[in-house]
């Protein structure tokens, strides 16, 4: 038995709840939680520990941008924002471990068929692509190089992928389609400031999943990261970050054996939208 899990953002009452409306158990069933473990709600550290507590074998967690976040502060790459809520972590007699456990996780992988990231792919990658590139941020991520990365990992350029890109633009770029994409251009240019929903595109831009020609149509992809969709639930598409966090709902879809059955859980309201 296979779940996607959209983002917990630390919401572990709600975490709970659904575990137990799928009937999870470690021994017989994965999940797959698409990023955003943590912040925003009133669990990180709660959520950190009931996944740590899963074990490998039957949960895989990708990094979203909020947890990057995380790691970035940590390492003294960011600072805390206003509504960062993952002081517990930081703070935790345990917070090494949490954090080593945090690097490793990557930042795609496949399931049941399914490509699954946090936020998106650029319309020049295949899912090959996607994997492969993934791969090399993640080996950056869980290496010594990670301290300098963390601090040259923030920033909106390049706005475009080339082949031709190396280190830390290269990889820089990754993370932004991986962990921050929304809308894209058909040459692969990222818009990364609009947060509102399908219908909010800059002009020349599309839905990442919309765009036309994008090279990884046909292949399935589920998704999180972006709360303003909704649900969204088409035979090459699963979005589900149903903005738990917001108020809104915890989202599961039973995979295996190519199934397509969704679970929710209705959440406490942990921030105000544009708090």
């Amino acid at each position: 038995m296979l779940h996607l899990v959209g983002d917990l953002q630390g919401c572990d009452r709600a975490f709970e709840r659904l575990l137990a409306e799928i009937d999870f158990s470690p021994s017989r069933a994965r999940l797959v939680v698409l990023g955003d473990l943590v912040n925003r709600g009133p669990g990180s550290l709660a959520v950190l520990k009931r996944l740590r507590g899963f074990g490998d074998g039957a949960v895989t967690c990708l990094l979203g941008n909020h947890d990057l976040h995380l790691l970035a502060v940590a390492h003294g790459a960011r600072t805390l924002h206003a509504g960062d809520t993952f002081a517990d972590v930081l703070a935790d007699s345990d917070r090494d471990a949490h954090l080593e456990w945090l690097r490793t996780r990557p930042l795609a992988c496949e399931a049941a068929g399914w490509l699954c990231v946090h936020a998106g792919v650029v319309p020049q990658w295949r899912a090959e692509d996607t994997l492969a590139l993934a791969g090399e941020v993640a080996s950056v991520l869980r290496g010594p190089a990670l301290p300098g990365f963390l601090h040259a990992m923030y920033g909106d350029t390049p706005v475009r992928w080339s082949t031709a890109l190396e280190g830390t633009e290269r990889w820089r770029f990754v993370v932004n389609v991986l962990t921050r994409m929304r809308f894209c251009t058909p040459a692969g240019d990222l818009d990364l400031k609009t947060k509102e929903g399908a219908g909010a595109a800059p002009s020349g831009y599309w839905p990442w999943f919309d765009v036309p020609g994008r090279r990884s149509a046909g292949q399935p992809i589920a998704c999180g990261h972006w709360s303003t969709l909704g649900l969204v639930e088409r035979p090459d598409l699963l979005a589900i970050d149903t903005g738990c966090v917001w108020g809104g709902k915890l989202t599961a879809v039973r995979v295996d054996g190519g199934r397509r059955e969704i679970v929710q859980v209705p959440c406490e309201q942990a921030q105000r939208p544009g708090a």
